[in-house]
């Protein structure tokens, strides 16, 4: 699998990790910077996800 296709599965894993962590986790008050918003918990995770698929 080349380099580029395991980062950009990397990130989507990620960000469907990030989705589920705002769905099923949440924020109850609503000032939680990573979990309230469902597209900052995507980018998050799928940075996290991007940067441990990419060995880096």
């Amino acid at each position: 699998m080349s380099p580029l296709l395991k980062t950009l599965l990397g990130a989507v894993v990620g960000a469907a990790i990030g989705y589920a962590m705002y769905r099923f986790v949440g924020c109850k008050t609503g000032t939680c910077p990573i979990t309230a918003n469902p597209w900052t918990a995507m980018a998050v995770w799928g940075i996290f996800g991007a940067v441990f698929a990419s060995g880096r």
